[in-house]
């Protein structure tokens, strides 16, 4: 492993030297990066200075469930400092590349961290890597941006977040998941897990509008599939996050929309840690903090 790595950082140190601190096209890293595969069987790379050790970015990639990993065989993870869209910026280019080119920067610079965005994705075509873990036609490459992400927990709940929606968008909800998290938001249970399954259960249920002589809520159909697979990738994200690193709840607040009740979230995680056990040398647990 040592010597693996060393001759990865020696390989990422050459190239970064070749093109002097400049910017490079993201299907280039893809094709000279040297791309590992986990014990779980992730596909993941480093390129540049990452500001992040060896061997904290593998647990950190170890951290998703192998039954997750099994649905990412069209994934591979480049772990980047910034990644940006040529001659755009964040904002408008968003996630996935269209007609702008995703580059990449090897180095941290303040001026080129006001472009960069936290991940790009870029399809990639057939013998796009270069190394003996060989790509699936259509695999996209994730470009994840660890200098603009301040500290660890930040960048692995970027990292499993992405690995989320990969998954349900492969693999679906399960029924058991759709069934404790609809029975949830009908029971009104307070807050949500992001904006986005926030806003599709609002929907989803009419606005509070009520349908008919019977009392219930007006149901729309669309708007609660999306509620689902977002509820669903959120509580895969925050499962493997609670795997890598310990942190409390509230730090995943945000303005926008209130945190789902800590005692819902943690039915949703408990059901997503029997669906997907944790690796071996990981545990999964949930603390309560006793009221002062």
């Amino acid at each position: 492993m040592q010597v693996e790595y060393r001759l990865m950082v020696e390989g990422a140190k050459a190239m970064a030297e070749s093109i002097q601190g400049g910017l490079v096209q993201a299907t280039q890293v893809a094709r000279e990066a040297v791309v590992r595969r986990s014990a779980n069987d992730v596909r993941f790379a480093a390129f540049g200075e990452i500001g992040l050790d060896d061997a904290d970015l593998v647990r950190m990639v170890q951290s998703v469930p192998s039954a997750v990993a099994a649905a990412l065989t069209r994934k591979t993870y480049y772990f980047v400092p910034l990644a940006l869209a040529e001659g755009r910026n964040a904002e408008s280019a968003g996630h996935r590349s269209g007609n702008e080119e995703t580059m990449i920067s090897p180095v941290y610079t303040a001026e080129l961290a006001e472009m960069a965005i936290c991940h790009r994705n870029v399809a990639l075509g057939a013998g796009a890597e270069k190394s003996a873990v060989i790509a699936e036609d259509g695999c996209d490459g994730v470009f994840i941006s660890t200098r603009l992400l301040s500290d660890r927990f930040s960048l692995a709940f970027e990292l499993f977040i992405n690995v989320g929606h990969a998954f349900v968008d492969e693999a679906g909800v399960p029924e058991s998941f759709s069934e404790l998290a609809w029975n949830q938001a009908l029971a009104d249970v307070r807050g949500e897990t992001s904006l986005d399954a926030w806003e599709s259960r609002a929907q989803a249920v009419g606005g509070g509008q009520m349908a008919g002589r019977d009392g219930r809520p007006r149901i729309d159909e669309k708007a609660k599939s999306d509620y689902l697979e977002a509820a669903f990738s959120d509580a895969v994200a925050i499962y493997m996050l609670s795997l890598a690193v310990d942190f409390d709840y509230s730090e995943l607040r945000e303005r926008e929309y209130p945190l789902l009740a800590p005692q819902a979230l943690a039915e949703r995680l408990r059901l997503v840690a029997r669906l997907f056990p944790p690796n071996p040398e990981y545990e999964f647990a949930i603390r309560y903090r006793r009221r002062a």
